[in-house]
């Protein structure tokens, strides 16, 4: 009883107005650190284009080949399955790593090079994915799966190699390299 009678008898009190929480990030935000942020991101991810071309890449590098080495057990295709599977056990494992690579004791060279490496290799097991459709002998299976597949196999390859010649090697690993070697730069000075 002794303490609900002291709560009663407190004043309430409101905060002021002007004291928000978005007022006191702010000023969290303006407290000087000792070193320049080295982890900034290298691409906008905001951007619309970048959003929808990373759906495109998740669909075409991973979804749609998930569903066909599916229809593979269902049809009983062994010879597509073999092939298929490379690819998307690289594309998961990139994508895995990236997760871990994405944590705050990585360099942003090294999250860059994770995505080159494993774009790198994935070119050559999509190229034996691509060999192995086109010599596929349609006997083995529905024409209509073989032609998805070789459709698909083909269209992974042309992806993906833009992926990394058209947009990784020249323009994300020069970015990356220039954005955390020129902050290395302004901390030795």
């Amino acid at each position: 009883m002794l303490y609900k009678s002291t709560l009663a008898q407190q004043p309430i009190t409101h905060p002021p107005a002007t004291s928000s929480p978005t007022n006191k990030q702010r000023d969290l935000n303006r407290i000087p650190t000792l070193q320049p942020p080295r982890n900034h991101p290298v691409s906008d991810d905001n951007h619309r284009l970048h959003t929808l071309y990373s759906f495109l890449g998740a669909v075409l590098g991973l979804f749609l080949p998930v569903a066909y080495i599916f229809e593979g057990i269902l049809e009983g295709d062994k010879e597509g399955i073999k092939a298929a599977t490379p690819h998307v056990f690289l594309l998961a494992s990139q994508l895995f790593l990236e997760g871990v690579a994405y944590s705050d004791r990585f360099s942003v060279p090294m999250r860059v090079l994770v995505q080159v490496v494993y774009n790198s290799t994935r070119i050559f097991s999509l190229m034996e994915w691509v060999r192995s459709e086109i010599w596929k002998v349609e006997l083995e299976g529905s024409s209509r799966r073989v032609v998805m597949g070789r459709i698909l196999a083909v269209v992974n390859l042309v992806y993906w190699s833009v992926n990394l010649f058209g947009f990784l090697l020249p323009f994300y690993l020069p970015r990356a390299f220039k954005g955390y070697y020129s902050d290395q730069k302004n901390v030795k000075d």
